[in-house]
């Protein structure tokens, strides 16, 4: 055991990790990102378990789960009830509250094999495996609570995996919204999300996760340090890889990423990035 003082997952060593984030900068920068890929590298930079054979049977779980849903079964709400059907009345894939508290609720590998999640990781299980069956469907960010969606817009049907698959009615969609982010629903959050925005929340997540958890900020920086490979990445980052940096006690490292920032920075925020240099500065001098 290599982080006797850690709960588990714990990472790769340090050649494994250089691999993985190799291939997730090289998936992440293709035409087009494959998202259970991108998923499942997420997965084995975080648990040092998940070697080729397990990303390999991760994929190949998916593949078995596709070939379990009927043969073209009609439209988008036929889509959204066969997948239901399969995944979440049969299999039993959900969520429920306290897989907030764990962080395998964010790691592919984890919820395929526990068939329990958050909200954006069921989902994900719902997309590719509808998609490879064929269906037309879709992640939908709604504010706070990620769903999927069947068909084109005039015909959308919407579907929530934490909750088994449920069929969406209209109503049921404002209730979700208004829930979880206190404001109205509009027609633009039903819009399918990308891949790259799909895999940006799924980090996203996982850092809300490490912040609530000082001991875990070894996940939050593997967290930022993969964002930062995504294409047009938020520049504060930059700025999140510093702080958690330095209060791992990387002075050296963590001063010159901020300084990095505040360069960015300078040019739109002059007062902002002298704050940053004198941040940099105070953690040079815990050196002495």
């Amino acid at each position: 055991m290599r982080h006797p003082r850690l709960p588990p997952p714990y990472p790769p060593p340090p050649e494994r990790s250089a691999e993985v984030r190799r291939r997730f900068g090289e998936e992440a920068r293709s035409e087009r990102p494959d998202l259970s890929a991108l998923c499942l590298l997420i997965g084995a930079d975080a648990d040092g378990t998940l070697d080729e054979a397990g990303i390999d049977a991760a994929q190949l779980e998916l593949d078995r789960l596709a070939g379990l849903l009927p043969y073209r079964p009609g439209g988008p709400r036929a889509w959204a009830e066969a997948v239901g059907r399969l995944l979440g009345e049969r299999l039993g894939f959900h969520g429920a509250p306290a897989d907030y508290e764990r962080l395998e609720s964010s790691l592919l590998h984890e919820v395929l094999r526990r068939r329990r999640g958050l909200p954006i990781l069921l989902s994900v299980v719902w997309m590719e495996v509808a998609r490879r069956a064929g269906a037309p469907v879709y992640g939908v960010a709604l504010p706070g609570h990620f769903v999927i969606g069947f068909g084109a817009a005039e015909e959308q049907v919407l579907a929530d995996p934490f909750d088994g698959g449920r069929v969406l009615t209209g109503a049921d969609a404002e209730l979700l919204v208004a829930g979880a982010a206190g404001t109205p629903l509009r027609p633009s959050m039903l819009v399918p999300a990308a891949p790259l925005e799909v895999v940006q929340r799924i980090l996203n997540n996982v850092r809300a996760w490490a912040s609530a958890r000082p001991e875990r900020s070894d996940v939050a920086l593997r967290a930022v340090e993969l964002s930062l490979l995504i294409p047009s990445h938020p520049a504060r980052l930059r700025y999140e890889r510093g702080q958690l940096l330095v209060q791992r006690g990387e002075f050296v490292e963590g001063a010159a990423e901020l300084d990095a920032y505040a360069h960015l920075i300078e040019v739109v925020d002059e007062s902002a990035a002298r704050t940053v240099r004198q941040q940099a500065g105070t953690a040079r001098a815990m050196l002495n």
